[in-house]
């Protein structure tokens, strides 16, 4: 169980899909997208979304597939349900990290570790688009055919031993993420890929229970 819940929060990393060549963003490119992701994430107060994350391990000719749903509601309410090939849901509440391991049921309390604190608040900065914060990470902006890229590099040592870079991928048009890539010192990552993201749904707070 503890396996599945440090590989959930170390190797949270959505890898890269096959972009045309990323250009970097001018200084006013940047302000104009940090503002438009800045009015959308503040308008979020809940999200539902699927998902696919493939886990790539460098060992490994495949990668390892897995799929769900996500559901996130504000002040800060978080719940990854795996479905695919197993059950396997996390829930992020009160500062604590609920897991439902197939009916195991345990809990970690995530104010007795600065480390599971700090991935808490990446996680639901990256769900939310609400991340850019100059004093915990160097952060660089490119541009594609019809998304932006923002790639963070944490600031805080601790932090990055186990996060090398995180790559956020936003939907032009929508200024919502749509891929969240976290890099490891190995050469590992995850790639989730957010789809058929519902805003501002009603999402009942039973949900969160796990």
């Amino acid at each position: 169980m503890k396996a599945k819940l440090y590989l959930f929060l170390l190797l949270l990393n959505i890898g890269n899909i096959a972009f045309a060549q990323e250009q970097k963003m001018t200084d006013s490119e940047i302000a104009s997208f940090k503002q438009d992701v800045n009015v959308v994430s503040k308008k979020i107060k809940s999200l539902t979304t699927d998902f696919v994350q493939y886990k790539h391990l460098d060992f490994l000719s495949k990668d390892i597939e897995t799929s769900g749903k996500m559901n996130f509601k504000e002040p800060g309410l978080l719940q990854w349900q795996y479905k695919k090939p197993y059950n396997y849901s996390i829930v992020f509440k009160n500062g604590k990290i609920l897991i439902n391991d197939e009916g195991k049921k345990s809990a970690v309390d995530i104010g007795n570790s600065k480390i599971f604190g700090r991935i808490n608040k990446l996680i639901i900065g990256s769900v939310s688009g609400n991340m850019f914060d100059d004093k915990e990470f160097s952060i660089s902006y490119f541009k594609s055919k019809g998304q932006n890229i923002a790639k963070f590099i944490p600031k805080d040592a601790t932090l990055k031993k186990y996060i090398k870079q995180i790559e956020l991928t936003f939907d032009k048009e929508e200024a919502t993420v749509v891929q969240v890539k976290l890099l490891e010192s190995s050469e590992d990552y995850t790639r989730i890929v957010l789809k058929n993201k519902v805003i501002n749904a009603k999402i009942d707070d039973s949900i969160f229970t796990n």
